[in-house]
């Protein structure tokens, strides 16, 4: 017996109407038979049985609202609920001696090593709500394997959503019996993620069944003791892989599966019927290695798919969203900052005796911030009407960081707060969880405004795309030497700072990009001025 779970139907819908229900309960139904007709935003979808079996129950009327990814109709496989009266029956009855060693496998089988059938031994962990709109995560790294014991508060794998690393952790002691999700695979929140036995369910099993063993054993012979392979048990595979094997006469429970308990995947299908075509290669055939050779031409570079997951494919959607929905405007600026490199040399070494490492970015951000005091248009954002500006009481400066899992933006809170070592402690930390992709989510929540410094590679200008919902970002480009005329008209070298400014044309005007710019240019021109307005 199963819940036959409302698949994703795409295309972000997470609900549908159940218009018709096409059988009702006690219905027996075949395999890829329509069972419910539901009306999604998009189009009508017809929902087809996932195997042969009778229908028990049926968990919505018509008219009512199904939620995608929970259970739409209750279905016990075909010869699932007739074997149970047998069974039953053959326990009351007193069975001959032929029939004895067939039963006592069951009996004599320990309820910790096979799922249990009350349901009360085995226990699933639910993925959780990760909250900020998620729905489902990378499963990056499992932390156990199935069999081990684990602690509770123990971490039992890492996720990554398209916002951060989530270590997940065992809410009791027990021991892990399957892990629903192979690595790189991607997990659904609100359903299983692994099972496990809890400790004191599992104790307790055990002392039952040392209890069981003795008069089982006592009653059934030797040959009992060895459990035979169950016939006619059904092989995993989806409706389409089913529908494959019988499209080529093929058996399915003769073809190894290799997906997840033993599910029989497209590929097995397909490594399976070129297995026909090997075996004619073999010494009946003394023509086929030849004909074979001259068949065979050079192999082609195959083409390398990746998927596109995590952090990766959260950026996609950001950017796709930011570009079509943010009219973009690019403003270009040069900055001198030859005596903000000269004072960073002079402060650097009071600063490692402190324990900080100090670079650049600590005195753009304390500067950025101070410029926001005049303009504060720049850290804001609009309502989702476009009808409000939000003008926010921080400024969290925001900085991308291209780390192993992908481009994340964590951010430092109170900028105009903190002072430059403060700062400084604060981009060394994010900057190290974020190449090594751990960043926690309240790092990457809230920023205000955005710092890209692609100069780090070796670019100079571009067109950033603004992390929404801020309201603008800047491009820092690649430091350098240039030739510039002093007070006295003589040329001099100059250390130049190449920036480009995204601004949102719906709040932002170049007027005012341009005056922000100037000001904050001022502060990384003359550091020393920074001094008067800190607070």
């Amino acid at each position: 017996m199963s819940n036959f779970i409302l698949p994703d139907i795409g295309e972000g819908i997470v609900e549908c109407e159940l218009v018709k229900w096409l059988v009702s309960e006690g219905d027996v139904i075949e395999e890829d038979q329509p069972v419910a007709e539901v009306m999604t935003d998009k189009a009508l979808v017809e929902i087809p049985a996932p195997y042969k079996g009778r229908v028990t129950r049926l968990f919505y009327k018509e008219g009512d609202i199904a939620k995608v990814h929970s259970p739409l109709f209750e279905l016990i496989e075909e010869g699932q609920d007739d074997s149970a009266a047998p069974a039953q029956q053959e326990k009351e009855t007193p069975a001959p001696a032929e029939s004895s060693s067939e039963q006592a496998p069951a009996n004599d089988t320990p309820p910790t090593t096979t799922p249990a059938t009350d349901g009360q031994s085995t226990e699933d962990f639910i993925l959780p709500d990760i909250g900020e709109g998620i729905v489902e995560c990378e499963v990056v790294e499992w932390r156990v394997a199935e069999g081990d014991e684990i602690e509770e508060d123990q971490p039992v794998v890492d996720v990554m959503t398209d916002k951060a690393m989530v270590e997940i952790t065992a809410p009791k002691a027990g021991r892990v019996t399957k892990l629903y999700h192979q690595q790189q695979a991607m997990a659904r929140v609100h359903e299983p993620l692994f099972a496990f036995i809890p400790r004191d369910r599992e104790e307790h099993a055990d002392a039952k069944a040392e209890a069981d063993q003795t008069p089982a054993r006592e009653t059934a012979p030797a040959a009992a003791q060895t459990v035979a392979p169950q016939r006619g048990q059904r092989v995993p595979a989806s409706p389409a892989v089913r529908r494959l094997v019988r499209e080529h006469d093929l058996n399915l429970g003769d073809i190894a599966g290799s997906g997840k308990d033993g599910r029989v995947l497209k590929a097995d299908v397909l490594a399976h019927l070129e297995q026909p075509s090997a075996a004619s290669r073999g010494p009946e055939s003394t023509e086929a290695p030849a004909s074979s050779v001259q068949a065979q031409s050079p192999a082609e570079p195959e083409v390398r798919v990746e998927p596109i997951r995590g952090m990766k494919a959260a950026m996609a959607r950001r950017m796709v969203t930011s570009a079509t929905t943010i009219p973009h405007f690019i403003y270009s600026e040069d900055i001198d900052v030859t005596e903000l490199l000269a004072l960073r040399e002079q402060l650097k070494k009071d600063a490692e005796a402190s324990g900080s490492r100090l670079t650049l970015m600590p005195f753009f951000m304390k500067a950025m911030a101070l410029a926001i005091q005049e303009y504060p248009v720049l850290n804001s954002r609009l309502n989702d009407d476009v009808t409000e500006i939000h003008y926010l009481p921080q400024c969290n400066i925001g900085m991308a960081v291209d780390g192993e899992a992908g481009l994340m933006v964590p951010n430092v809170k109170g900028v105009e707060k903190l002072t430059l070592l403060g700062i400084a402690n604060e981009v060394s930390r994010l900057t190290e969880a974020a190449r090594s992709g751990r960043v926690s989510q309240e790092d990457l929540k809230g920023g205000t405004i955005t710092i890209s410094n692609i100069g780090a590679l070796g670019g100079t200008y571009a067109s950033p795309i603004i992390n929404a919902p801020e309201v603008a970002i800047v491009a820092l480009g690649r430091t350098q030497k240039l030739p510039r005329f002093d007070a006295n008209g003589q040329v001099v070298e100059r250390a130049i700072l190449p920036v480009s400014w995204a601004g949102d044309h719906r709040i932002i005007d170049g007027g005012t990009i341009a005056r922000f710019c100037n000001r904050w240019k001022a502060y990384l021109e003359s550091p020393q001025s920074m001094l008067l307005q800190m607070g």
